[in-house]
């Protein structure tokens, strides 16, 4: 899931301030946003409170289902149409994704509520971990399941640096090496680390990145 975090809310005031705005109308997520408690109900009833605390008027909020779903946010958009078009602006709490497609599905200024922190797991309720960096060339499968990319702070694919202390990471001294636990699980698998891992090819995770599912189905 993409984790996020409050955005500081001087800064939401300063985009807010920038275009004048005396009207908001606040969006959410249903998924993502949701499960972190940053952009659902609760958390919209807070950011509406608060607006009105700091003298703006709330002309309405509404939590798509998925806000980075462009058909079901201009959906849901539409739905609220009189309640958007009485707002100076929207203010979103979503992820970056969520915040440009709501800036897609409607004509009004559109600022994030929200910092995307990264794509994560839920370890348990409220607490996340960092696990995958998108880049497009998996390793996982020579990994062990473990992601050296995104685990080792120095991203090291074969092994750990010079830095590593019993066991330990250099740079977060309070996490075991992430190459300590690949080659521990993969001995548990009955496994070894034979084979080198290449450079990461930067080219295969080109900025922006598209895929057409539809292509491939030949529709």
């Amino acid at each position: 899931m993409i984790v996020t975090k409050p955005r500081d809310w001087a800064r939401i005031k300063a985009n807010l301030e920038s275009i004048d705005a005396k009207s908001v109308f606040l969006m959410g997520c249903g998924q993502c946003a949701t499960v972190a408690h940053t952009g659902g109900e609760k958390e919209l009833a807070v950011a509406k409170a608060r607006l009105e605390a700091d003298g703006y008027q709330v002309t309405g909020w509404a939590v798509g289902e998925v806000a980075c779903h462009l058909g079901g946010t201009k959906l849901e958009t539409r739905k609220h149409f009189g309640s958007v078009d009485a707002a100076d602006a929207v203010v979103v709490l979503a992820c970056g994704a969520g915040v440009q497609t709501v800036a897609d599905a409607v004509k009004k200024p559109v600022f994030p509520g929200l910092e995307s922190a990264f794509l994560g797991t839920v370890l348990r309720s409220g607490v996340y971990e960092e696990r995958c960096q998108t880049c497009g060339d998996c390793v996982l499968d020579l990994t062990a399941g473990i992601c050296p990319v995104t685990t080792c702070p120095k991203g090291l694919l074969n092994g750990p640096c010079g830095g590593m202390w019993n066991g330990m990471c250099e740079v977060q001294t309070d996490r075991e090496c992430t190459h300590v636990r690949i080659k521990r699980r993969l001995a548990e698998q009955g496994r070894s680390a034979t084979r080198v891992i290449p450079a990461k090819d930067n080219s295969v995770k080109l900025k922006p990145g598209s895929i057409n599912t539809r292509e491939r189905k030949g529709q």
